[in-house]
């Protein structure tokens, strides 16, 4: 009778243990969908300064709430960069120009940040930032050189990888007004994974100061724990207003923030 009752108990125990169990991954699992996605979105220039800033700013909102994103815009990157806001953001996007005044503790602290498991997210000028800190130009894989091909020349653009959530949408290939960047120090297709390219046999490569070989202009790489992601297109404001452009922007925040496969 003693055996039976004890086993009767320790059954119990067993049963409430799993229920407890169940009970905080639910809750756990409810309060993290819940919870949005913070975004920091950063469009201080310090060179040159973008037409289409202002709409992108706009645009970054609108697809904050449409897709559950808790968006922040800033042009004051040194208020906002700081070790204790680092802590309250899952992503960082940039959409800047020139050295922002940033501190070696706030330097640090941005790559750490990423490094940790976050996402970071450079568009178009973003490697137009930070020549005098090596280390960013590392992290996002390259610096701007040149743009041989300016926002009226038409170019061809061409789909390398359309199993990434960024460009699963587009097309294999397709002709466009943009301004195309050529990339100097790339990391190298060994350490970043390129989605989409510069079709050369399609575009006119005879264009002046045209030196590089390879033209990466959507790729991402591992940094740590964490991803970097850069896209090259978004200098012409009607790139922006696209849906396929607003596509790519906001599932490379899903995907970056862990939201997509």
């Amino acid at each position: 009778m003693r055996n039976r009752q004890k086993r009767i108990l320790l059954l119990s125990l067993f049963i409430t243990a799993c229920l407890f169990g169940l009970c905080a991954r639910l809750l756990t699992e409810t309060t993290s969908a819940q919870r949005k996605l913070r975004l920091l979105y950063v469009t201080e220039s310090k060179g040159f300064r973008h037409q289409s800033l202002h709409l992108s700013e706009e645009i970054m909102e609108r697809l904050g709430a449409k897709n559950g994103f808790d968006v922040t815009i800033t042009q004051m990157a040194e208020s906002k960069l700081t070790p204790e806001n680092l802590k309250n953001l899952d992503v960082i996007v940039f959409y800047t120009t020139g050295e922002l005044p940033l501190s070696d503790a706030q330097k640090a602290a941005l790559l750490n940040w990423i490094k940790s498991g976050k996402f970071f997210l450079g568009i178009h000028s973003a490697t137009d930032t930070f020549y005098k800190w090596p280390e960013y130009g590392q992290m996002i894989g390259g610096y701007f050189n040149k743009h041989p091909w300016t926002e009226n020349i038409q170019v061809t653009i061409k789909t390398e990888d359309k199993s990434h959530p960024a460009t699963r949408h587009l097309p294999d290939g397709w002709s466009m007004k943009e301004e195309i960047y050529q990339i100097r120090d790339f990391i190298g297709r060994d350490k970043a994974h390129v989605l989409v390219s510069l079709d050369q046999s399609k575009t006119d490569m005879t264009r002046p100061g045209v030196e590089a070989k390879d033209f990466p202009l959507v790729w991402w790489r591992d940094y740590g724990k964490g991803k970097v992601m850069y896209n090259a297109m978004g200098h012409r404001p009607d790139v922006w207003a696209t849906d396929w452009y607003q596509t790519m922007i906001a599932n490379s925040i899903k995907w970056g923030a862990g939201q997509m496969k």
